[in-house]
């Protein structure tokens, strides 16, 4: 069990400019418990995963909107590894449509959230998964 909060690192990478959504969830995060660091808009992959590696989140949540999504999440999830960051989920939230969701999850990606998710069903999500891995 952790000793500390679940660390969960909320993202927006690309030219994606409506956050909204992001912080929705960062605020149903933070209402669970979990300490949330929100890097805010237009983040390279790279600025992502330096952040998740400085920051020592347990989860980093991709908000996307824009439809890189195929490009972008495998490249965090890359990014992440080669930092050592393996036990980390990766969430994808936002505009994807169902025929990319496998091929997410085999580049990595935990699980993939849809417009209209319940902020609850995150949260159990999350909180299953840590505490899984511990």
């Amino acid at each position: 069990m952790h000793n500390r909060k679940i660390r969960v690192l909320v993202a927006k990478p690309g030219l994606d400019g409506h956050d909204r959504g992001a912080k929705v969830i960062a605020r149903a995060l933070r209402d669970a418990g979990m300490e949330v660091i929100y890097t805010g808009l237009r983040q390279t992959p790279e600025m992502i995963a330096t952040a998740a590696l400085q920051e020592d989140v347990d989860a980093v949540g991709i908000s996307i909107l824009s439809g890189a999504h195929r490009t972008l999440c495998p490249r965090i999830v890359d990014l992440l590894h080669q930092n050592g960051m393996t036990d980390t989920l990766v969430l994808v939230g936002g505009i994807v449509p169902e025929e990319d969701i496998a091929q997410l999850k085999e580049n990595g990606v935990s699980e993939v959230f849809l417009p209209g998710t319940s902020t609850e069903d995150i949260v159990t999500f999350i909180n299953a998964n840590i505490r899984a891995q511990n």
